[in-house]
């Protein structure tokens, strides 16, 4: 094996767990909580409409995978079929988002294992715990994407039979949560479309880790099949899944204890396995939620690393990222640079301050997916051109749904990334 090159080890099971691994997490056990705050149970309809958003940029990212079957994901995409400067748009967007992401597992980890321990929650405790995850995953990941793969099937595998067990006890709360919905009447409320929109930009953030199945484009085996294939399953799979949690959340503890717990332990679905009162759910809830936090920045750091060796191949990052171990065909300088950004913003210590800024920065990540592939002919396309536009237009719009503070600062450091880029290649 040359230096430089990755191996094509993964198949449509690892892809598929692989993207489960990034979505069933803090997308679950955290930002419903924190969608729940905005929108009430209107969350019911944000849902859907996100999902529908996933699938528009599910087609986009699966037809540009299978065209150009590479690390980097929309950082490609877009140099291959626009440009650099928005290839570089969308590897910044990305590293800066899924940074985020990972804070806002990495947190999470840390209140579930407070509440799993019984212990008072804490934000230093929670951010010491979280910093911890961090290293351990990011020195697992460092030794090379197959023994990474073999940890994240068990991680998803407890995580997806504990969420069985919590819907089937939960079945009778979430029958109350539906016939209760009046989502008439509470979007005649002032304000109700906005909030609603906002939550649309947080939950959106949720459905996108089928991006790791397209950023280890190079690993992935028979990428034209497999990738979009595994987006497909993948994304359905987790739309049932949402809908079913949120909706068991809301008629078992309500909308404004979910949306509560969320922000004073980043552990809401603890509160809703204790409000069940089975005994053995509460310690199986708990595992569940820390085994998917632990899957989740595994994921986000495999598909990190990928892109900052993609940029870094290309001059936009510093070369030395863009070494791959020869043994263990592991990016180690990109992993270990990717576990130290997701360290540093661990340190903020509110997941919705970081799940927010997540939300800002991917939307403007995938709107260049849709606009990539917007960019293919009828030749090299696989779904109609109506797929990538209302991808675009859903994303852009979304992207502004959040706080005026928040894409303020997203457009700042996309500046800043970009001035950053112009001293490398100038200083090269």
């Amino acid at each position: 094996m040359t230096e430089g090159s990755l191996r094509r080890v993964v198949g449509i099971p690892g892809a598929v767990f692989m993207g489960l691994g990034s979505i069933v997490g803090t997308g679950l056990f955290v930002s419903l909580g924190i969608a729940a705050g905005v929108a009430g149970d209107l969350i019911l309809l944000a849902l859907p409409a996100a999902a529908l958003l996933a699938l528009f940029n599910g087609l986009s990212s699966a037809q540009l995978a299978a065209v150009h079957p590479v690390s980097g994901g929309t950082y490609e995409y877009g140099n291959r079929e626009i440009g650099p400067a928005t290839g570089f748009t969308a590897g910044w967007m990305f590293l800066l988002a899924k940074s985020a992401s990972a804070a806002t597992a990495a947190l999470g980890l840390g209140g579930y294992l407070l509440r799993l321990g019984g212990w008072e929650t804490t934000p230093g405790v929670v951010i010491a715990l979280g910093g911890a995850g961090v290293l351990a995953l990011t020195v697992l990941v460092v030794g090379g994407i197959g023994r990474s793969n073999l940890v994240n099937l068990g991680i998803v595998g407890v995580t997806l039979v504990v969420l069985a067990l919590l819907l089937a006890l939960g079945l009778g709360g979430a029958a109350d949560a539906f016939r209760d919905f009046q989502p008439g009447a509470a979007l005649g409320q002032e304000g109700a479309v906005r909030d609603v929109l906002f939550a649309t930009a947080l939950l959106f953030v949720a459905y996108t880790g089928y991006g790791r199945i397209a950023t280890l484009g190079e690993e992935v085996k028979d990428p034209a099949r497999t990738i979009p294939m595994a987006i497909w399953i993948t994304l359905g799979t987790v739309a049932l899944l949402y809908m079913g949690v949120a909706a068991v959340a809301l008629g078992t503890i309500g909308v404004e204890a979910f949306a509560r717990e969320t922000r004073e332990t980043a552990a809401p679905l603890d509160a809703v396995a204790r409000a069940m009162e089975v005994r053995w759910l509460v310690p199986a809830l708990g595992l569940a939620a820390i085994t998917a936090m632990a899957s989740v920045l595994l994921n986000l750091i495999l598909g990190l690393s990928r892109v900052a060796l993609a940029m870094a191949r290309r001059g936009d990052l510093p070369a030395l990222l863009a070494r791959v171990h020869p043994e263990s065909g592991s990016p180690r300088p990109a992993v270990v640079a990717t576990g130290g950004l997701i360290l540093v913003l661990v340190l903020l210590g509110n997941v919705e301050t970081t799940w927010t800024f997540s939300a800002f920065t991917v939307l403007i990540y995938y709107g260049i997916t849709n606009l990539s592939a917007l960019r293919l002919g009828p030749d090299r396309r696989l779904y109609p051109a109506i797929i990538p536009v209302m991808g675009l237009l859903g994303c852009f719009f979304l992207a502004f749904q959040v706080p005026v503070a928040v894409w303020l600062t997203g457009l700042g450091l996309l500046g800043l990334g970009h001035v950053g880029r112009w001293l490398l290649r100038r200083s090269g």
